[in-house]
This record gives structure tokens, sequence and C-alpha cells, in this order.
């Protein structure tokens, strides 16, 4: 795979010989770039003229890798070789790094270039790019893709900051003024080659520069400072290097704004709204048309610009539902809350159904656009996006439902491609033992850069230093999370069966909601055991289940046994004692096998009552059969009792560091489900 970076043109305000003695400050180390240990000249000489100089540098360097990553390659740092040439006389430095560490699997070619501004000779530019080609690494060609780009974004960020840190340093030693290169003054050069050789002696005799001269207004974009200009006055929000780099941000407005322009022949959207879709398409101007017209035609076909005016919140919404706005954070965002671990995803669904939760999700973000469109008229700078913060407690496998999950990917879906660059940061409070597992399978459905804005909280370290009040003013953390400020959002809970509708998952055309292509219904008499047998061949993976009791009691146990029991027919169903001794033994029993010989309990037993939901999860330590055991409890001539299961084996290769995290258990709702169902809460 190759890559090609291009960084934006930026602009040191000072005569390129300051520029020259401040960069050479940056060795042999810098404690700005932590990155950069060490380097260490192998190579330096000068032209008899003092007017050039070749230099070569051996670089150390400790690379923001996974400390996994790093073992397996067997390194902690890598080395570079940089070679610069500097050219007192034409007054340019250029300067080429290549990787000498894994040079046979990973090209990586850096060049950068300081030079005089063209309309202002007291001024110097600087350009960067850089070509990345990885062939081989031991597999982990992406990953080593994503960490090259994560560096290089860092590193041309510090750039500029560099020089202004280094210039102040320069001029601490008394080196305020630098004449360029003269070839009739032999004694002159001589000291210029002594300071930009990081000899800090200051000059003799001292010398003046011209003053500064502006630039024309064609230079702009040499320069970030004035993209940030041109941004600022039609409300484009910040820029980061990467979307400056190479492009007239302006031009690409103008142009998209008329394209859209012929193409819808009517209103236009606004700036802001087409540099959110220019960013989310890397500034594309074709991708980003193609995306902003499947937009467009969308929000008609679904009529969406008259949400706001015409949406009516369904009552189980307006009692269920725990999110809403809730002021704004520091940054002047607004700040939305969802109370996530309190959601009855499987109650709200059965309740109002897919597109139900749709129009209420396309209602938030109407709603979120137009406080953006208010917060930005209030502040003093443009507001582009808005603040999520989502409150995890109560969180547990109850929230992988999979009709639930399949759901949400297609939300998030049409979220993305509609919103797209609307979400400024995600804060994750009370994050539960068992969110890895969780956090492995959502994360890889949103979008690399959305991932980049999550920030997470484990336990009550978000109101610890580095935690939500670095974000949110203290007066507006919300009371459940024990700030002083009254929050409106509802607590949530489980939504009562008497509000479910018949139907909602089949609302949706052409893919269905349907449980039965998921979940297993199962009807049992006394005796009767249903069992799902799992044969296991990763260690370390993980067995999940979830299940509802719809009709009497029944008792569930895990078991395991070290033998392979009969995959053809993986799903043994038993038949009651009544009908013959042998049909009425377990598949563990079949065989006079003995628990605590052949097989034993590797979840305790759990009596589950009518109407509970019961969700677990196991991590499977050992190979060997894994057996999900369901036992009817029923009394003498009762109706048989009656459940729906649904279970999945998880690979272990997601879950590395995590397996402490995992517990298995009844849903954080089975109390109040068994209230809703008029049945007492089992004990534990």
């Amino acid at each position: 795979m190759v890559q090609e970076f291009v960084s934006p043109v930026r602009v040191h305000k000072f005569p390129f010989e300051m520029v020259m003695a401040a960069y050479e400050r940056r060795f042999p180390n810098c404690p700005q770039i932590p990155v950069v240990l060490e380097c260490v000249i192998t190579e330096d000489s000068w032209s008899e003229d003092d007017s050039q100089r070749d230099t070569a540098r051996r670089c150390q360097l400790n690379v923001d890798a996974p400390y996994l990553l790093k073992k397996m390659v067997g390194v902690d740092y890598i080395y570079f070789i940089q070679k610069n040439h500097l050219d007192l006389k034409a007054r340019v430095l250029e300067i080429e790094a290549t990787n000498e560490s894994f040079a046979n699997r990973v090209e990586v070619l850096e060049k950068c270039r300081y030079y005089v501004h063209p309309e202002n000779p007291n001024w110097t530019c600087f350009e960067q790019s850089a070509h990345l080609d990885v062939t081989n690494f031991f597999g982990l060609e992406s990953t080593v893709e994503k960490i090259a780009i994560k560096q290089y974004s860092a590193n041309i960020t510090k750039g500029k900051e560099l020089i202004e840190v280094f210039m102040k340093g320069v001029e601490a030693e008394g080196v305020t003024d630098l004449k360029p290169w003269d070839p009739e003054d032999p004694a002159h050069n001589r000291e210029l080659r002594r300071v930009v050789s990081r000899n800090t002696e200051p000059l003799s005799p001292r010398t003046t520069i011209e003053p500064h001269r502006q630039p024309k207004p064609d230079q702009y974009t040499l320069d970030s400072e004035y993209i940030k200009r041109y941004t600022a006055s039609i409300n484009l929000g910040q820029l980061t290097p990467m979307q400056e780099s190479t492009y007239n941000i302006f031009s690409l407005l103008l142009q998209l704004r008329k394209w859209i322009a012929d193409l819808q022949k009517g209103k236009v959207p606004s700036d802001t709204t087409l540099l959110r879709f220019l960013r989310a398409r890397d500034f594309n101007v074709e991708k980003s048309r193609e995306m902003l017209s499947q937009s467009l035609l969308w929000r008609k076909k679904h009529q969406v610009d008259r949400i706001l005016s015409e949406y009516e919140t369904p009552q189980v919404v307006a009692q269920y539902f725990p999110g809403g706005w809730h002021h704004h954070d520091k940054d002047g965002r607004p700040l939305y809350i969802l109370r996530l671990g309190q959601m009855d995803v499987k109650g709200l669904l059965k309740s109002v159904g897919e597109d139900g939760l749709l129009k209420l999700t396309l209602h938030v973000c109407e709603e979120g656009l137009k406080l953006l469109e208010e917060a930005t008229r209030s502040s003093e700078h443009a507001v582009q996006s808005w603040c999520l913060l989502v409150d995890l407690d109560g969180l547990n496998m109850r929230h992988l439902w999979r009709p639930g999950v399949r759901a949400l990917l297609r939300i998030i879906q049409i979220v993305e491609a509609n919103y797209p660059e609307t979400m400024g940061r995600v804060l994750i409070v009370r994050a539960p033992r068992v969110f890895p597992i969780l956090w492995t399978i959502v994360s890889t459905f949103i979008d690399e850069n959305t991932r980049s804005k999550f920030l997470f909280y484990g336990g009550k370290d978000y109101l610890q230093p580095g935690g939500l009040l670095d974000y949110i003013p203290k007066d507006l953390i919300p009371d459940f999370l024990g700030g002083p400020c009254k929050s409106f959002v509802h607590e949530g809970g489980l939504v009562p069966k008497s509000l479910y509708v018949s139907g909602a998952f089949t609302e949706r055309d052409g893919d269905p909601l349907c449980e039965d292509s998921i979940y297993r219904s199962v009807c049992l008499g006394k005796g009767q055991v249903h069992e799902v047998i799992v044969n296991n061949k990763d260690p370390q993976s993980v067995l999940t289940w979830d299940f509802d009791v719809l009709r009497h009691d029944i008792a569930f146990t895990v078991y395991r046994s070290p033998h392979d029991l009969d995959l053809d027919d993986p799903t043994v169903i038993c038949a009651g004692a009544g009908t013959g001794a042998e049909e009425g033994r377990s598949a563990l029993t079949r065989q006079d096998w003995r628990e605590g010989e052949h097989f034993h309990k590797v979840e305790p037993t759990l009596i589950a009552h009518d109407g509970e939901s019961i969700q677990g999860s196991h991590v499977m330590l050992e190979r060997g059969s894994y057996v999900l055991q369901w036992r009817c409890e029923l009394l003498d001539h009762a109706p048989r009792a009656q459940l729906m299961y649904f279970h999945e084996t998880l690979a272990s290769h997601h879950y590395k560091g995590s397996m402490s995290s995992l517990q298995s258990g009844a849903s954080g709702f089975s109390c109040l489900s068994g209230k809703s169902a008029a049945s007492s809460c089992p004990s534990r």
C-alpha cells in the first residue's frame, strides 16, 4: 500500500537566516517532540566559501506504537537517516529523511524545504511531504499505515510552534538580526556559519534587517493563518493541517456551491453545510457533490425539513427514552445526554418500531443543527458540532440484542450519510466492566474519524482531574453524575409490555426485523430440558446468551465436558420423563456420564421466572463441549413452559486483555421486567 502526504505551506515571519539558527537548536534532541530521542551527526562538511553545508544525521525514534506491536516486531526504537543540504547563497535548506529500520518492508521518504517567501524576503516558507509504502510488515500493514498517518499529522502541527519556541532561545542568546550571506564579506559569512551551526556567540558587528513588507492578497494560500481568515469570514470553522494541504478551500467551496446550484435549481445549502460534506469526503469535490446530492434527495423524499414542525413525540418515548439536550460544553457546543445503560432497547423497538426510533433520531439531529446556528450567533466563533455525553451505568449484554443492534446500525448509517461532521466530541462515562467486549463489537461499525473523538471514563474517575470538568462547566455537570445541575433527561427504565405494538418489527419493507430469524422459541413440559451444544476449538472465546421466559419458571445452567458431543445435531431436545427413560435424560447423561467426572458446571443454576429477560456470557477457557441447558420446573398438569433464546460465540482474537472484565449473570433489567410481568424478582 502506498500513501502520499503533503502538508500545507507554512510561513515563519522571520528571515531565513534566523529560522536556520532556530532550526539547528532542535538537535540533538527536542523535548517538544518526545518521539525523537536523539540525532547523532555522522557527516558534516562546508564549502570553502562558507555558503553550503551538507549534513547527515542518524536519528533514534520512539514511535508511538502499541506496546504489543513493538514486542511482536522485536524492537523498542527505530532509526532514520536524515540528510540536509543548506545553501546560504540561495537561501534554501533541503531535508530528506529515510528509514533505516525495516527498510526492506517499509519505505518512508520525507522531504522538507525551507525557502524565502516569494513576496517578502524577510519571511521564510516551509513545505513538507512524505511517501509511505508498506510492502510487508508481518501482516500488520494496515496498523503500520495508521500509526504513520497519526505520527505524521501530529508532527506537522508542531512544526511552526517549534520554530517560534527556538527563535526565542536564539534571541535570548543575543542573536536578534542576521544579514544574509555576502560574497563580499567573508568575515560575516564565517560568523553566519558559526551561528547556524549552533555556535551561540553573538554576531559582531550587528546588522539590521529591512522593514517587513505585507504580501499581496494572491499569496493568502501560502499561509495557514490566511486560510483561517477565509474560513472564519464565512463560518467554516477550523481546519486540520491535512485538510489545508495543497487545497484552496475557498475555491473548492465555490465550486461545490455552483455544482449544487446547477443540480438543484433551487435553494443551496449554507456554506457550513457544504463544508461539512467537503470534510466528510476529504475535500474531494466530486465525491462531496455526490454525497450531498444523495442527501438532498433523501431529505426531500422523506420530508425531513418538516420534522421539526410536524414531529409529535410518542408517549412511550416521552416516558422511557433516556436522552435529551442539556446546556453547552466549554467550547460552546450544544450538549446531548444519552443514558444508554438505562435504555430498554427491546421495549422501545417493540413499542415504536425501528422507523419510530429513526424518526426520533432525525428529530434530535435537526434540533442539533438548529442549536448550532443559535450557538454560532451567540458566540464569538463558529460552532460546527455538538457534544454527546453517554452514561453507560447499567449497560450489559442485554444491549447486544440482535434486532436492536441491527436497527442501531441502520440508524448510524443514515445519520453518517446525512449529518456528517456534526459530532465534535463523545464523552463515555461509567463504563462497566463488561464494556470492552461491547465496544469491540460496536466500534467496528463507527467511522475511524468519529472513533477518534471518543473519550472513555470507567468507575467514578469522570469527576477527577482530566475528566468531565475539562469539557463541561462544573455547574453544568448533571445531578445523576454527582453534579449540581438538575437534568430533565428521563432516567429510562423498562417499557411495560402493555405498550408493545403488534408488528412493530415489520414496518420496514425488504428487511423486517423478524425475531424468528435470530431467536428460537421452545415449549417444555414438566422435567423436559432443551440443550444447545457448542463445541469449542478456540480457547478464550466468549459464549453469550440472551433469553426471555414467556411462561412459567425455567432453570438455566451451563456445563462443560472435555469430550466432544455430536455436532451433526448441535441442538438436542430431550423429551419428558413420561416418554421413556432414555429420552428423559440430558445429552450429558445419555452415555451414563456422571457430573464431576465426565462433565461439570461452569455457571451456577439460575431460576428464571415468568416474564424475565436474562443475558450473560462465559469465557470458554478450554477446548471441549459447552452445553446451555434450560429445564422446565413445572408442577403436575400445568401448561407447558415457553422461552425464546439466542446464543452466539465471539472469537477470542477480539478480546485479548479484556477477559477479566467479563461477567455472566442476569440483566440489570431483570427485577424491572419481573415487576412489569407482575412477578417477583428472583433471588441472586
